[in-house]
């Protein structure tokens, strides 16, 4: 399987790249080799194999929430912020 300059010029259009005629040309034989090798995989007989999405058992691992003290209070961080209005942080309207 082949892939041509107007394809590439496409793809570099959409992706917003610019390349070189030597870029191009490289990129050609590059990503012909890939689809080569990829459709290498439309010859394997996969006649009664189980269709899977993963490759391995995965499961959930849960852990219980667990609160801890911070190591700074809310006052001594509400102390670093350059404007305080009722004990919140206050910040320009950006609306």
């Amino acid at each position: 399987m082949s892939i041509t300059r107007e394809e590439i010029l496409h793809l570099s259009k959409m992706s917003s790249l610019s390349f070189s005629d030597a870029e191009i040309e490289g990129l050609e034989k590059d990503l012909g080799n890939i689809l080569d090798y990829v459709s290498r995989l439309d010859e394997l007989d996969t006649e009664g194999v189980e269709l899977t999405y993963q490759v391995f058992k995965m499961q959930n691992v849960w852990r219980e929430d667990v609160l801890e003290k911070a190591e700074a209070d809310r006052d001594d961080l509400l102390a670093l912020a350059p404007a305080v209005k009722d004990h919140q942080l206050k910040v320009p309207k950006i609306l």
